[in-house]
């Protein structure tokens, strides 16, 4: 059995154990990595250990713990009555402010993780107090970040457009703009309206939401003792709480926690400083500023969470050492159909991106249609859309940056369910992405 053909094996082996037994899968997938990356496809302890994502890492252990402390200090509660206070009592409007704002961000200059680490606790936390579903709320902020993410001076945008130039391939980087976010905005109208839109509509301010049940309707959990993790007093005050002013006066803690906030924000964004290490070190400093009263709180880091996607990554970095995704690429490529090759390239580039990074995987996929992008039957611009959308939307995934940063940051009890919510969805964008892209982008003939 070839190298290639045993490490695709072993991620289909690795799904299946982890989907059957309750086992995580991140510790399955890092024993198939030492496994196969060792006795298959030759490669030492330290190579396979190389691929563990470290910088995920810190980034994860950092944006939880530093938004612990401030939910336990009473700064994510500050922010939420701020918020909902600054729409005026729509409820409606908070995921849809959640979407424009990371879209902002990204479009002019932050890397989608900072702007998603940043949001998704504040966001989470709204889905929490205000009846929100969190699935549709996290994924409005992941494809928010996504639809600004192309701009001609954002990261992703750049990237892509010097591989388009290196390429020799004819570029438009205000259509790639303007196809990513127009993408992304109709993708977050569907989720909007598949996961409890039209209830947050019809509820219309906060302060008409009688006793928790628009917090039912919304995300599907019974509330007064009818099963589930919905807190129904929790409800019933936070809504009321709308209807009070904030408080005027911060203690301390919170005065100190959000100018730590305004820290990480102004060096991840401004100055590209890695987000998970300033989020450490703004965390350290609260905590050191009250130990006493952040006991407990390295206990919510998403532990779990980040064992889970560590070990995915690890064992994709296996897979791309055995040459099995090359060898797939190559094949694709030298398919005589132009439309069949360029929307299996657009599926490499979803499957393989839901795991790994999507400017690498746009790296790879460019390249690979230049055969028959030069031949002039299909439209090179259209393509590049069709091909940076289909690597970029499936981050929704728990097993890339931003889906995992979402459900890292959501409260402990809830963070297994919503995890598999978002692994579920995450699956359909891989199915549904692709294709769709290129429906939209490659078969009108883009120039």
């Amino acid at each position: 059995m070839s190298p290639q053909t045993a490490s695709i094996l072993g991620l289909v082996a690795m799904f299946i154990v982890a989907t059957v037994l309750p086992l995580n899968m991140g510790a399955v997938a890092l024993a198939m990595a030492f496994l196969i990356g060792s006795f298959v496809v030759g490669m030492s302890a330290e190579r396979i250990i190389a691929g563990f994502p470290g910088d995920l890492f810190v980034t994860l252990v950092g944006i939880t713990y530093l938004f612990a402390i401030a939910q336990k200090n009473g700064t994510i509660e500050l922010l939420v009555r701020a918020a909902v206070q600054a729409v005026r009592g729509h409820i409606a409007a908070i995921p849809w402010v959640m979407f424009a704002v990371a879209a902002l961000l990204t479009g002019v200059g932050a890397v989608s993780p900072a702007a998603v680490a940043i949001l998704a606790p504040v966001a989470l936390q709204f889905a929490k107090q205000y009846g929100i579903s969190p699935l549709m709320i996290g994924l409005l902020v992941i494809h928010g970040a996504q639809g600004g993410g192309f701009s001609p001076i954002s990261i992703y945008g750049g990237i892509t457009n010097q591989i388009v130039e290196r390429s020799g391939l004819p570029g438009n980087e205000t259509a790639l703009f303007l196809a990513s976010l127009g993408y992304n905005l109709l993708v977050a109208l569907g989720v909007f309206f598949a996961f409890g839109g039209r209830g947050l509509l019809a509820r219309g301010t906060a302060a008409a939401l009688p006793d928790g049940a628009g917090a039912a309707a919304a995300t599907g959990l019974t509330i007064e003792g009818h099963g589930t993790s919905a807190d129904a007093s929790l409800v019933r005050s936070t809504v009321g709480a709308a209807q009070v002013e904030a408080p005027t006066r911060l203690t301390l803690q919170q005065g100190a926690t959000l100018l730590g906030l305004a820290v990480l924000a102004v060096a991840a964004l401004g100055f590209g400083l890695n987000v998970g290490l300033v989020a450490v070190t703004v965390a350290v400093c609260l905590a050191l500023l009250a130990p006493d009263e952040q006991k407990g709180a390295v206990d919510k880091i998403g532990w779990s969470t980040i064992l889970l996607v560590g070990g995915v990554i690890t064992y994709i970095g296996v897979l791309q050492k055995s040459g099995a995704i090359d060898s797939v690429g190559q094949g694709v490529s030298g398919i005589g159909a132009p439309l069949l090759a360029a929307l299996l390239l657009c599926y490499i580039g979803g499957v393989v991106s839901a795991f790994a990074s999507s400017v690498g995987v746009l790296g790879a996929t460019i390249p690979l249609a230049v055969p028959f992008l030069q031949q002039g039957q299909i439209g090179a611009v259209g393509m590049i859309a069709a091909l940076a959308i289909s690597s970029t939307v499936v981050d929704v995934s728990p097993f890339s940056t931003n889906g995992a940063l979402v459900v890292a940051s959501a409260p402990e009890a809830e963070r297994e369910a919503i995890y598999k919510r978002f692994l579920a969805y995450s699956i359909l964008v891989v199915a549904a992405g692709p294709p769709l892209a290129w429906a939209l982008f490659i078969l009108p003939g883009w120039m």
